[in-house]
């Protein structure tokens, strides 16, 4: 084991790896009860729904410890499976078994990408300065979904946001997190960030916030496994025969790819600089493995009915804590194997919970911003708008895509486009056409 995965080599732990485990599982949590409520709302059985995101959750993390032993946790993607239910269901009336053939078909593509060295060439052709803002919106982003999901952070009309109600239940528990986690680790207590989703948890019972469970168990379902290769009941042909050869269904895996593509970019990176397994300039450690598993991930969340799954950013939180290798992974994957029995019991951890340790991790992953050279121009706004795009257009790839279509304008108009490397054309134009029909 300990020549499998390195953890003494890497300056870890048994025991950091297994505490910085719970604490990404903690953090990514919500998935549990929040994707099989988005899939219910396609026509996806609930439990089929909850069974499938549990499973494909552990499979994916553990095959990515296993095959990359870096600590990138993988789930169902929160964005892509809004597309699934609200675009491909609800919006164009296709059935939630041909959904999740597009994704299938979108999974297998990037996964030839990958083979093909196409996506790693990709994320080589970027410039270090626009990898550099990628991590850096990405903390922002963090940041804002922990204040944002705590209440912190609160819709307005007037505004569109606002300080929330601090005298509430739910951002009262949210201020304990975030002061138990700043003080915590601000004295290098180990395991600081998960202390400060269980306190969270606890201080919030019984102030309504944590929801006690009422059930403690479900049985498994799975009739949503192998969806793609059912009968779509509109046509009577194969949902995935349906998916591959509609075009408005093509465009549709087209969007999907483009997001799995860069969130994935964005969030590996990210990652790569708290976990130690990226560079200054953002190059990743063990990159190809990590983008291969990632992309079977779309592929086998299609096939079992689960929406794409892919690298969750709530992994830094885990790289914070101590994680430095896969076996944090394997920790990961067996609590997502419990939640598929034990469910209810996450759904005790809120929101306000996940505020200090998401709050923190973003505070963290702004360490870089003094890297990047902002007297060049061309390099600073395309990196301004990567930054203030990711958590204000809400979508790591929105933001990505406005960084790189704004650095070939500059570098057009500037008469260097010679500077500019074929892939970072291609990814452009395929974003302007993202934005454009997507």
């Amino acid at each position: 084991m300990e020549s499998f995965f390195k953890i003494t080599e890497r300056g870890s732990t048994w025991g950091r790896e297994t505490i910085s485990g719970f604490t990404t599982f903690l953090a990514m949590a919500y998935i549990v009860a929040v994707n099989p409520a988005i899939l219910a709302e396609a026509g996806v059985p609930f439990q089929a729904a909850l069974t499938a995101t549990c499973l494909s959750a552990a499979i994916l993390t553990i095959t990515m410890g296993l095959a990359a032993n870096r600590p990138l946790a993988l789930a169902p993607g929160m964005g892509l499976n809004a597309v699934v239910a609200y675009t491909l269901c609800l919006g164009m009336g296709v059935d939630w078994r041909v959904a999740m053939g597009v994704v299938m078909v979108e999974g297998l593509v990037i996964f030839v990408l990958v083979l093909c060295g196409l996506r790693r060439a990709i994320m080589d052709a970027i410039p270090v300065d626009l990898r550099l803002a990628i991590g850096i919106g990405i903390g922002v982003f963090v940041a804002f979904i922990g204040l944002k999901g705590g209440g912190v952070v609160t819709d307005d009309a007037s505004t569109l946001l606002a300080l929330g109600d601090l005298s509430s239940p739910a951002c009262i528990v949210s201020l304990i997190s975030i002061l138990v986690a700043i003080v915590l680790y601000a004295l290098h207590v180990p395991g600081a960030l998960l202390v400060s989703i269980v306190a969270g948890t606890l201080v919030g019972m019984p102030l309504g916030v944590s929801a006690v469970p009422t059930e403690w168990g479900f049985g498994l379902d799975f009739s949503a496994f192998a969806a793609p290769l059912q009968t779509d009941p509109a046509t009577n042909m194969p949902a995935i025969l349906w998916a591959a050869t509609q075009p408005g269904l093509l465009i549709a895996a087209f969007s999907l790819l483009m997001s799995d593509f860069f969130d994935t970019m964005g969030g590996v990176v990210a990652v790569g600089r708290q976990g130690g397994f990226a560079d200054d300039q953002g190059n990743v450690d063990d990159l190809q493995p990590i983008l291969a598993v990632d992309s079977l991930g779309a592929a086998i969340g299609g096939f079992l009915g689960a929406s794409s799954v892919t690298v969750y950013v709530e992994s830094a939180v885990g790289a914070a804590a101590g994680a430095r290798t896969g076996f944090s992974n394997l920790v990961i994957g067996a609590l997502f194997i419990v939640c598929a029995f034990f469910s209810p019991v996450v759904g005790m951890v809120s929101g306000s919970a996940t505020c200090g340790a998401l709050t923190v991790v973003g505070c963290l992953m702004m360490a870089s911003i003094g890297e990047i050279d902002w007297n060049r121009f061309e390099h600073a706004f395309p990196a301004f708008a990567i930054i203030a795009g990711i958590p204000f257009t809400y979508s790591i790839t929105n933001g990505i895509g406005l960084g790189f279509v704004s650095y070939v304008v500059i570098m057009v108009v500037i008469g260097r486009a010679r500077e500019i490397k074929p892939l970072m054309w291609v990814a452009s134009v395929a974003f302007l056409l993202m934005f454009i029909f997507a």
